[in-house]
């Protein structure tokens, strides 16, 4: 991610501190059973913790796959309801569709998110006044792109390798749509950046 859009946003979480090796890795647009799952298995062998930002609707379709993601420790955060865009929803629709994933996160799992990642990663300046009374809101310095067809597993792999560094929040998506190229790609980055002494935490 740029760094003008960083200093353009500073209220927003773009990375975390540079000073120790520490990497974020985020998973967008879950729970999918099948994928989500094969994530966990990843994760659990490096004893590594992740942040997992799901929509409600899928939240509400496959509650038992969140509750796998909760029981293995893992941070779990607001997504919207239905992979809203902001830019193309009026601000109060996308509010309310934003307090349906709140909700059905905490139904499935008890406990409310206290973070939150606007869908493709588009926000505006009212509603981040309004969405950080109830979140931290979170963005990335690095975007795997294992969502794009077009890109080869190589690509999206040496994209995150290129990019990562101490206190990197990367983006990766457990969805059937990202699974081939994504699932690769975290076990390289796991492989790789546990070999040069890193950890993996959860926001």
């Amino acid at each position: 991610m740029p760094g003008w859009m960083q200093a353009l946003w500073p209220s927003l979480l773009w990375r975390k501190s540079r000073d120790h090796k520490v990497l974020y890795l985020t998973f967008d647009d879950g729970p999918t059973p099948g994928v989500t799952d094969q994530v966990l298995d990843q994760l659990a062998a490096y004893n590594a913790k992740a942040t997992f930002f799901c929509i409600g609707d899928k939240v509400q379709q496959f509650p038992e796959t969140l509750r796998k993601v909760q029981a293995a420790g893992h941070t779990i955060g607001n997504h919207t309801f239905n992979h809203l865009d902001l830019w193309k929803t009026p601000l109060d629709t996308y509010l309310i569709n934003t307090a349906l994933g709140r909700q059905a996160i905490l139904d499935a799992t008890g406990v409310a998110p206290r973070y939150f990642r606007p869908p493709y990663g588009k926000i505006g300046i009212r509603a981040a006044r309004r969405l950080r009374a109830d979140y931290q809101v979170v963005m990335w310095d690095v975007v795997a792109g294992d969502w794009n067809k077009d890109w080869s597993t190589a690509q999206v792999t040496q994209n995150v390798m290129q990019h990562a560094r101490e206190g990197s929040v990367v983006v990766l998506h457990d969805s059937d749509k990202a699974a081939d190229r994504m699932l690769p790609t975290l076990a390289a980055t796991l492989a790789h950046f546990a070999g040069l002494g890193y950890r993996f935490e959860a926001l």
